[in-house]
């Protein structure tokens, strides 16, 4: 049985107030031959700088050290891949360092990111991520994403990531799906509604508008995961601007956007799944002992946690992430949200780790509509949407790039400019892309907290990052 001391479970304390001051992203694609890595990272960097009036120079000009994530060294045939970009992005001779940790890379290179500028190391830091998933087969991709599972003890088993997350889903599906073909229907809704919007996302790399029937009549993977339950493999790059408050002020105060407080945080576990000892459920500040007393009862085989079936991971950087913050119940104090639905299991599987739901009954979070932008058995607003990007489903999952993508796209919706990026024609016709002629706008309105989480393979890794409009907090600086 896993034990915590007090001082594991110390809530993070940054030393001083760190800011999101602006972001930018680049096409994301299958496949994007016309363009090397390096220039798609200057495109990222490019698009940050203009969303605050500044040119790339001016930007750079603030910039003192540099962070930069991608995955697979495999994929593009280059070590060191961040001192290529730092030398194409004209960063030299700035301090950088490469960051990996799977697929929560870009949550980790924003939670370094973070780090520094908290602790005064830096002021201003550049977080870069990207990958290039375009030189291999989707079947070598594969292998070589899964040369991130324990090589000794997993590895030879010849999984993938589909592989392993199938055994969970069938898992799931079974304790607390109760084996009911309703619920596999409930995860294919996921599938569709992530298609959906990446229709309305000129970034997005397979949109698509699609029925459940579609998504359980697509080809099997890994029994019960179809192609259209899979996220995507992708080409692309995403940054973020990090700085201290004086900084973040100065380098905005000629746009239109405000500097965002963010909060990044981290959690991990054990790569081999069936090694993962038990403990108690650790409680987030809105869950009490209670409500897991007769889980078992409700849920025959739901006695061990953390189980097949739920990531610690992602539930310890949350157990941080909400206390350091000031959030109390994520469905009430959160506009808008955006997770790492690297499968459509895992999409469920994260509204109950991150206590949008208790544990078992992650699924009601769909079928309630409360995930939706606009909520379809009632046509108001959802509580809490989540995956407006479209998600890795539907959007990209360029690795290194996912979670800083997505942190980007929750600051959209706190800017109040998701509509404003997201229709705009120049970035339709950039991307060759058409704008489809019932184009919605989903920003969500007055959105002031949002979070994302970054995760990697089964819950090895995971990051949560947390973003306040400044004039809505929930605590106070201590």
């Amino acid at each position: 049985m896993i034990k915590f001391t007090e001082n594991q479970l110390k809530t993070p304390k940054f030393m001083r107030p760190v800011y999101l001051v602006t972001a930018g992203q680049s096409k994301f694609d299958r496949a994007i031959p016309e363009k090397k890595t390096e220039e798609l990272c200057v495109d990222a960097l490019s698009m940050a700088a203009e969303l605050i009036n500044l040119t790339p120079a001016e930007l750079k000009g603030y910039i003192h050290s540099c962070y930069y994530g991608h995955f697979a060294d495999h994929f593009g045939d280059q070590l060191l891949g961040e001192a290529v970009i730092h030398d194409r992005l004209g960063l030299d001779p700035l301090g950088n360092i490469g960051i990996k940790t799977g697929g929560a890379t870009g949550g980790s290179t924003l939670w370094e990111a973070a780090k520094t500028v908290a602790s005064g190391y830096s002021d201003c830091v550049l977080a870069m991520g990207w990958e290039r998933m375009d030189e291999v087969p989707t079947d070598e991709g594969n292998f070589l994403i899964s040369c991130a599972a324990d090589k000794d003890w997993e590895s030879p088993l010849g999984h993938i990531y589909t592989g392993y997350y199938a055994v969970m889903a069938q898992r799931y599906w079974q304790i607390f799906g109760k084996e009911e073909e309703s619920f596999r229907k409930t995860l294919a809704e996921i599938s569709v509604k992530h298609h959906e919007y990446a229709r309305m996302n000129p970034f997005a790399q397979a949109p698509m508008k699609i029925t459940v029937e579609d998504v359980l009549n697509s080809p099997v993977v890994a029994y019960p995961l179809r192609v259209l339950d899979c996220c995507l493999m992708s080409v692309g790059a995403a940054c973020a601007i990090i700085a201290d408050e004086k900084t973040a002020m100065e380098m905005a105060k000629n746009s239109n956007i405000k500097p965002l407080r963010i909060w990044v945080t981290s959690g991990s576990h054990t790569l081999r799944p069936a090694d993962r000892r038990p403990m108690d459920i650790p409680l987030l500040p809105h869950e009490t002992a209670e409500i897991y007393q007769d889980l078992e009862e409700r849920f025959p085989g739901s006695d061990r946690y953390p189980g097949f079936s739920g990531f610690l991971g992602a539930r310890m950087c949350v157990y941080y992430g909400y206390r350091m913050a000031g959030i109390n119940d994520p469905t009430e104090d959160l506009d808008v949200i955006e997770l790492h639905d690297a499968f459509t299991i895992s999409d469920i599987q994260t509204y109950e780790d991150i206590g949008i739901r208790p544990y078992g009954q992650g699924r009601t979070y769909v079928e309630s509509g409360d995930c939706y932008h606009t909520n379809p058995k009632t046509g108001q607003p959802g509580k809490l949407p989540s995956n407006l990007s479209g998600g890795l489903i539907g959007c990209m999952h360029a690795v290194g790039a996912t979670g800083i993508m997505q942190t980007f796209e929750i600051a959209n919706h706190l800017w109040g400019i998701w509509g404003d990026i997201h229709g705009d024609e120049k970035h339709w016709k950039a991307f060759r892309r058409e704008k489809p002629a019932d184009w919605t706008n989903l920003q969500v309105e007055g959105a002031k907290r949002g979070l994302a989480i970054s995760h990697a393979g089964v819950g090895s890794h995971v990051t949560c990052t947390i973003l306040m409009d400044p004039d809505h907090l929930l605590k106070a600086d201590s």
